[in-house]
């Protein structure tokens, strides 16, 4: 759909906003952002947004009329069945089925970590990061080469679980070592995605400090 026009509809901090910029840019498709207030939703957002969270993706027909798509991982199927550019599944379905899989393992594990980087007490923080660490170990025996989940080549698992191993890039590296610690595997996969264009694309610059900023706003232990 080469005459299409994409907007995303974004949070600067959002994980899985990130997600759907990531494909964006992996696909090489020009398209518009928006960033939203999620603390102070505007109408015509929340007019959009059934769930009222982000991302949302707006596109514009032929016929003058906007579709707009919610949930990331919606988002990011439309794109890869919809844009040229590189296709982020194998071509094997039962290979595309175990990888949607991981896919779903991602999101819980960043439910894990989110929880994690958020603890306010050392006993939270300790049993969370127990929890995050044990689906890491599971990603170890499952990951056979690289750089990418996948191995040569990036794809969806890869745009999924980017966002989530860049925040530990931003912690003290003596809170994030430890979590990482004697799982090669997964070191040089997230090594490599922290690397890729697309996902060093996918947030502004000011990043970094604006997570640190909600981090110390939320009274997280781990705020610098």
């Amino acid at each position: 759909m080469p005459n299409t026009r994409l907007t995303l509809i974004s949070h600067p901090l959002c994980p899985f906003v990130q997600r759907a910029a990531i494909v964006l840019l992996e696909k090489g498709v020009s398209f518009d952002r928006i960033d939203v207030d999620l603390a102070a939703k505007p109408d015509w957002f929340l007019a959009l947004s059934p769930t009222g969270k982000v991302p949302l993706l707006k596109v514009s027909q032929a016929d003058g009329l906007d579709a707009v798509l919610f949930e990331s991982m919606v988002i990011c199927e439309y794109l890869e069945e919809s844009q040229a550019g590189p296709g982020l599944y194998p071509g094997d379905a039962l290979a595309r089925a175990r990888q949607r899989g991981w896919i779903e393992f991602g999101t819980a594990t960043l439910a894990e970590a989110w929880q994690f980087l958020n603890a306010k007490d050392r006993p939270t923080a300790d049993a969370k990061q127990a929890a995050f660490r044990g689906r890491l170990q599971q990603l170890e025996s499952v990951l056979v080469q690289g750089p990418y989940f996948g191995g040569a080549a990036f794809g969806m698992v890869d745009a999924v679980f980017a966002p989530l191993f860049r925040y530990f890039d931003i912690l003290d590296p003596m809170v994030s070592q430890p979590i990482f610690e004697n799982l090669p595997r997964v070191s040089t996969w997230r090594a490599g995605l922290a690397t890729r264009q697309s996902v060093i694309a996918a947030v502004g610059k000011d990043y970094a400090e604006r997570f640190q900023q909600h981090l110390r706003q939320h009274q997280a232990i781990h705020a610098a």
